[in-house]
C-alpha cells in the first residue's frame, strides 16, 4: 500500500530511571531521529520514541497526507505494544498521560498499527538510543 508508513523506535534509559533518550527510523522518507530526554525510566522513554515519531510524520507530510495514510509502529517493546493494542492494562500512572497522547495523535492519520518485533529487527533505532546517550555522557562528564 502506497499510503503506509512504517516507522521504528526504541527508547532506552541507562539506570531505570536514568539518562534516556529515543531512536526513531523512518525508511520510507530516508529520515532518522535521536534525541536526549533527561531522566526518565526506560518505559517512559519508550513512550515518547511513539509520540516522537507520529508528530514528526505529520510534521514531514502534511496533515492531508496524514489523513489519508496508514502508519505501523515496529517496536520491540512488546509491553508497550500490548499496552496500545488493548492487552495489557497500564499499571504505571506515570505512562497515561503519554498513552493519552498517542491515542490523540491517531485521530491524525487514518489507521496506526502498533506491531511487536525481535529486537534484531530494531537494531537502527536501538544504535541511535545508543549513540544519542553516549554523546550525552561525554558532554556530562
Amino acid at each position: 500500500m502506497e499510503n503506509k508508513i512504517i516507522f521504528y523506535c526504541d527508547g532506552g534509559s541507562r539506570g531505570n530511571p536514568g539518562p534516556a533518550a529515543i531512536g526513531v527510523f523512518l525508511p520510507q522518507l530516508g529520515k532518522e531521529y535521536s534525541k536526549f530526554l533527561g531522566k526518565a525510566t526506560n518505559n517512559e522513554a519508550e513512550y515518547q520514541a511513539y509520540v516522537f515519531g507520529l508528530k514528526k510524520i505529520k510534521q514531514l507530510i502534511g496533515k492531508e497526507k496524514s489523513e489519508k495514510s496508514e502508519v505501523e509502529i515496529r517496536s520491540d517493546s512488546e509491553l508497550l505494544v500490548n499496552q496500545l493494542n488493548g492487552k495489557y492494562k497500564i499499571k504505571e500512572e506515570k505512562l497515561i498521560p503519554f498513552f493519552i497522547e498517542i491515542w490523540n495523535l491517531k485521530q491524525d492519520f487514518k489507521k496506526v498499527y502498533f506491531v511487536h518485533i525481535p529486537r534484531e529487527e530494531n537494531k537502527r533505532a536501538d544504535a541511535m538510543v545508543n549513540k544519542e546517550l553516549d554523546s550525552q555522557r561525554s558532554k556530562l562528564f
